[in-house]
């Protein structure tokens, strides 16, 4: 499962969007019929997944010392923010106030593809963001290995 491209679409006053068809599409074998969604704590922006991807993320936070602070502070992040958000009938889903006042929303929704998962950011906020990146990126020479020893990016 792989989410890519950007998305832009219209929030209504109700906080609902539509989620772009080829997301729904990706997230169509799912257990859930929606999304999940969380705060990210990197950017002013929206994380979200399908069940799958949460279910993984879960593995790793486990895999961490129970009551350590580590597990507890990703545990806290990640699952104690999380919300499913369902489709409705025409795709959309509803965003609460507490996430679209920390991307910053308004009348629209960009949606970007992530690899496994997807973020949901205000328009401007993620072409300065994208700018960022690819400088970032730029300057450091970043590469993708392409062998199959999977070694880390440079």
């Amino acid at each position: 499962m792989v989410f890519i491209g950007t998305f832009e679409n219209k929030v209504d006053r109700k906080g609902r969007v539509s989620v772009p068809a080829t997301f729904r599409q990706t997230l169509a074998s799912q257990s859930f019929n929606g999304i999940i969604a969380f705060r990210s704590y990197r950017v002013d922006a929206i994380e979200a997944c399908g069940m799958d991807f949460i279910e993984k993320l879960n593995e790793r936070v486990s895999s961490y010392d129970f009551f350590s602070e580590t597990q507890d502070d990703l545990a806290t992040m990640i699952f104690a923010d999380s919300l499913q958000l369902p489709f409705d009938s025409e795709g959309r889903i509803i965003l609460p106030a507490s996430l679209i006042e920390h991307a910053g929303i308004t009348e629209r929704a960009a949606f970007v593809g992530k690899g496994r998962q997807f973020q949901i950011w205000q328009p401007d906020a993620l072409e300065a963001h994208k700018t960022v990146a690819r400088d970032r990126a730029r300057a450091q020479g970043l590469t993708v290995p392409m062998g199959d020893n999977g070694g880390a990016a440079k």
